[in-house]
């Protein structure tokens, strides 16, 4: 740092400080009680951002341990946005590909944070969807159906949407947990658990590209999945689209031009 102007490197000192003071000495000439008010500030409003985006992260560790995981984010983090908002997703980086795991983490947490952050991420979404297009009343076996942009698929091997501090499990389900998040057109927000056959559903749905109607896309799956009474799933998978038009997950259908 011989290049760096003197107040670059306060600078530097002042920052490095606030991440972690155990490590790092305040720089020279100022009180400590200044500096403590800063040190307090910064960390306790990223604790308190992090406590809101994370709630049931936060409710399952003690209070050391949830505060040292902040502290070693705070620390060894070097994030690449200005944005608070951004600040949890790069939490959510930082566990992923940083964090020093210890044996009493939970095997879950990568995917619990995850599914936390999409909460937040689905609230400040700026996605909205052209209703000009859509049908919201039309016939979803015989017209095309279609996904809301703000209806988000997710797939985790735990059962994330359940997890509290009285069900915290220690190994994966024995099927994977698929769910979609959604908003809906006052901002509501929700989530659906899907089976695996509806969730095969809405993917064929999502990736409908040469505009099948709602009946061939579950007799494709039918066939796809050698499903016995394709009648029948075609009556199960029609009841199953109905929720999700309720849930605005489906719209409705494509208007005809």
């Amino acid at each position: 740092m011989a290049d760096v102007p003197d107040f670059q490197r306060k600078q530097y000192a002042f920052a490095a400080h606030i991440r972690n003071p155990e490590l790092n000495p305040a720089p020279d000439r100022i009180e400590d009680r200044r500096m403590a008010i800063y040190r307090e500030l910064f960390f306790n409003n990223l604790l308190n951002l992090l406590g809101n985006t994370f709630p049931v992260l936060k409710k399952l560790h003690e209070p050391k341990k949830w505060q040292r995981m902040v502290r070693e984010f705070m620390s060894q983090h070097r994030a690449h946005t200005p944005f608070f908002l951004e600040i949890p997703r790069e939490f959510l980086e930082f566990l992923d590909k940083e964090y020093t795991a210890t044996g009493d983490d939970f095997p879950f947490l990568q995917e619990l944070a995850h599914y936390e952050w999409m909460e937040l991420a689905l609230s400040v979404s700026t996605e909205s969807n052209d209703l000009s297009i859509v049908d919201a009343q039309g016939d979803l076996l015989d017209g095309v159906p279609v996904r809301s942009v703000l209806a988000w698929p997710l797939t985790y091997r735990y059962p994330v949407h359940r997890i509290s501090p009285a069900f915290k499990p220690t190994a994966p389900g024995d099927q994977p947990t698929h769910l979609v998040m959604f908003r809906k057109e006052d901002d509501e927000l929700g989530f659906m658990e899907l089976n695996p056959m509806t969730a095969q559903l809405l993917d064929l749905i999502e990736k409908n590209e040469d505009g099948a109607s709602g009946r061939d896309l579950l007799l494709r799956l039918a066939e796809t999945i050698n499903y016995p009474d394709a009648d029948a799933l075609v009556r199960h998978g029609m009841q199953a689209m109905e929720d999700m038009r309720r849930s605005e997950i489906l719209l409705g259908v494509a208007e005809v031009p």
